[in-house]
């Protein structure tokens, strides 16, 4: 657990540093929990998620870096790879790829890079997979878009 704090304190010092390095994360550490963080990630440019700010919640395991860290959007997101009521990720180095040089910024980079490149062929969403397997690009970004509206998009009063 010595380790984990200790990297997990590098990591702030880093993001804290850097905050200005990408202005496309912005990771927060809670203040009473150093393994609980959120980000606020922007959908990549030229995706359906583009204009969106989606926020991410990081729950750390006390083994890490040994062992990822659990992440799941928190903003609704129509995404294969996203499970729609729980925001779970299907993405490889969350699970059996991780590797203790990443980092949670890097993590953050991975789930931008997914969001821009979806695989339907491992669906969290079927209905999102199914559109994207069947050619149906134009109906799975109209709905993509259509979330990032509603969920990810500032209201304009």
């Amino acid at each position: 657990m010595q380790t984990s704090r200790a990297r997990l304190f590098k990591e702030y010092k880093e993001v804290q540093r850097e905050k200005s390095a990408d202005p496309d994360i912005q990771l927060i550490c809670d203040d009473s929990n150093i393994f609980k963080w959120t980000a606020l990630v922007k959908g990549p440019s030229e995706t359906p998620y583009e204009g969106g700010v989606f926020q991410l919640a990081f729950a750390i395991p006390e083994q890490y870096p040994l062992l990822p860290p659990q992440v799941r959007f928190l903003t609704k997101i129509f995404h294969p790879n996203v499970h729609f009521k729980t925001g779970e990720i299907c993405l490889d180095i969350l699970k059996n790829a991780w590797s203790p040089a990443w980092t949670l910024q890097s993590v953050c980079r991975a789930i931008i890079a997914l969001m821009a490149h979806p695989e339907p062929d491992s669906p969290l969403n079927c209905d999102s997979g199914n559109l994207l397997r069947s050619g149906d690009i134009r109906g799975y970004q109209s709905m993509a878009r259509m979330y990032t509206r509603l969920a990810a998009m500032p209201k304009k009063n």
